[in-house]
């Protein structure tokens, strides 16, 4: 008995939101509802930039429920729906009253080339009259557009393309009278509009011998006002001098491409001279003296262990043994030969007789 109702339960899971979306069909053929994309940015578009997707679905009779985006994933593209309620407006055409619902979305290109964001599936709910409320999914056209890197910026590795952008940087303290231990903090704060904070520069700290540099992460923020979109990225970093000396942290400069000017600026930072007070120790002649003392001490050790270990390898193989053994075939070899040079006879006949010769 449940296996049934399962089955009926799937079919009509499978065919009301069908045959719903084929009713949307059916009111987008009679020219009761339309839905419409465009892209929407200035006379050139450029890696970094904003752009925003308008996505408009007008109805002649109204809308019963809310409207869902399933945004597509693109490469090379960031797309965003940073507002999330619609435009909503009215208008006539043809003497005759339609209900518009304007959505945006935020598209952010990283790099250069031709997109296309494909077919954008949209979840309706709009009146059909005498058809009653009707639910389903329809797709937004699909919309191409190109992205093009201006000449001023080919030789630019980043830039922030804003129509307002800015960079600060503030010190805890005066940095030309420090002592070693001390510590001060830099802080460089970027903000920018119609960009998001994740798009705004890194800032990597300088880092020195004898002067120890500590980043804190970076503190990122994103708002949005009516369709205006800003962002900040603060970065602060804590530097401790540890030995006494004059360090230079060098000025920065970040490239910004103005978006309502169409032109190319070059914000900059200056740089930080720090002081630390002090002079390094030197080496006093006790302390040399203590130096060479260590070493002497070192090479005797040295060599007393070297001497031990040959003694024991001595003990312990007796290579004098071998170069014996070595000597015994020499000597035998000697003594053949003496004999060899011996005469045949001897020098008396009668070497008993007492009458010699």
């Amino acid at each position: 008995m449940m296996r049934p109702l399962l089955l009926v339960c799937l079919w009509l899971c499978l065919t009301v939101p069908a045959q719903a979306a084929g009713e949307l069909e059916t009111l987008l053929a009679q020219g009761q509802l339309s839905i419409a994309s465009e892209m929407q940015f200035g006379e050139l578009l450029v890696p970094g930039q904003r752009a925003r997707l308008v996505l408009e679905i007008a109805t002649s009779t109204w809308f019963t429920g809310g409207t869902r985006i399933k945004i597509p994933e693109v490469p090379g593209l960031v797309i965003i729906q940073t507002e999330q309620f619609a435009a909503n407006a009215s208008e006539s055409r043809q003497g005759q009253t339609w209900v518009i619902q304007r959505w945006f979305l935020d598209v952010f290109p990283q790099r250069a080339g031709d997109f296309t964001i494909p077919p954008i599936a949209l979840s309706l709910k709009v009146n059909g009259g005498e058809r009653g409320d009707l639910t389903g999914q329809l797709n937004a056209p699909a919309v191409s557009f190109t992205v093009s890197i201006p000449a001023p910026l080919e030789q630019a590795e980043f830039w922030v393309a804003a129509p307002r952008f800015s960079v600060e940087q503030h010190l805890g303290r005066d940095t030309d009278a420090l002592q070693p231990g001390d510590a001060f903090e830099r802080s460089i704060a970027f903000s920018g509009d119609d960009v998001l904070a994740m798009m705004l520069p890194a800032f990597d700290e300088e880092r020195q011998p004898g002067l120890a540099a500590y980043p804190a992460p970076p503190v990122l923020e994103n708002s949005n006002n009516r369709g205006q979109t800003s962002a900040s990225r603060v970065q602060t970093i804590s530097y401790v001098a540890e030995k006494p000396g004059d360090y230079l942290l060098p000025a920065r400069e970040f490239f910004w491409w103005n978006t309502e000017a169409q032109q190319l600026s070059v914000l900059s930072i200056p740089a930080i001279a720090v002081h630390v007070a002090g002079e390094l120790p030197a080496q006093t002649g006790t302390a040399a003296s203590g130096r060479i003392k260590r070493e002497t001490l070192v090479s005797a050790v040295t060599a007393t262990v070297v001497v031990v270990l040959l003694a024991l390898l001595l003990l312990r193989y007796r290579p004098w043994k071998k170069l014996s053994a070595l000597a015994q075939p020499a000597q035998a070899l000697r003594e053949r030969l003496a004999a060899l040079r011996r005469p045949a006879l001897p020098q008396r006949l009668n070497p008993g007789n007492s009458a010699g010769d």
